[in-house]
């Protein structure tokens, strides 16, 4: 499987995996959010770095998930 069906298998089918996916995407939605803005306070560009570090550890996290799952069910 690549990692889309991977992926989409354990959307469907792993609950921390979704959680995962699910954390993703609110933090990608904060960032429309501030993007959309028309300006960005000192306040508002931290919390951009912080949600941006936040979503990319997650994306690591579903990464992972994803190689182990491949590694696990690898053809021997």
């Amino acid at each position: 499987m690549n990692d889309v069906d991977v992926k989409e298998y354990l959307i469907q089918n792993d609950q921390e995996f979704r959680q995962l996916v699910q954390r993703h995407q609110s933090y990608e939605s904060k960032l429309e959010e501030l993007k959309n803005r028309s300006f960005l306070n000192e306040h508002d560009k931290f919390e951009e770095t912080i949600i941006k570090k936040k979503k990319l550890a997650v994306k690591d996290q579903m990464q992972v998930r994803i190689y182990n799952y491949q590694s696990d069910h690898a053809r021997g």
